[in-house]
């Protein structure tokens, strides 16, 4: 399977379990690796024939910065199956970045990765 990937698409968000969270929103960052054949896109050189991802990322940074959920979790699996409606999209990873965290300890990243498929 070929790999289409998106790498650090950036979005606000008011996710979180806690008040300040949901009311002051923070940055999230999300990466999406598409799996799918690409092979006929390529013989034929025809976008139609592969995943738009500027339509997904639009899509992906749509979810971010849409319902409030608790869990990045939530929010992830909430992105995976958004890129499953693609025809051709067979799976998907789905990294999602909180680097703004509320952690009382110094930290990079905090990330939650899932891979989801149509099987």
């Amino acid at each position: 399977m070929d790999r289409v990937a998106l790498r650090g698409l950036k979005a606000r968000g008011h996710h979180g379990v806690f008040p300040r969270e949901r009311e002051e929103g923070q940055t999230f960052i999300v990466d999406l690796v598409l799996g799918l054949d690409t092979r006929p896109a390529a013989a034929d050189d025809d976008l139609t024939k592969t995943v738009h991802y500027g339509i997904v990322a639009e899509e992906a940074v749509a979810v971010v910065e849409g319902e409030p959920v608790n869990l990045i979790e939530t929010l992830a699996e909430r992105i995976a199956q958004t890129c499953l409606k693609h025809e051709g999209v067979q799976e998907v990873e789905v990294c999602v970045h909180k680097p703004d965290a509320p952690i009382t300890v110094p930290f990079d990243d905090v990330t939650v990765t899932i891979l989801r498929s149509r099987a």
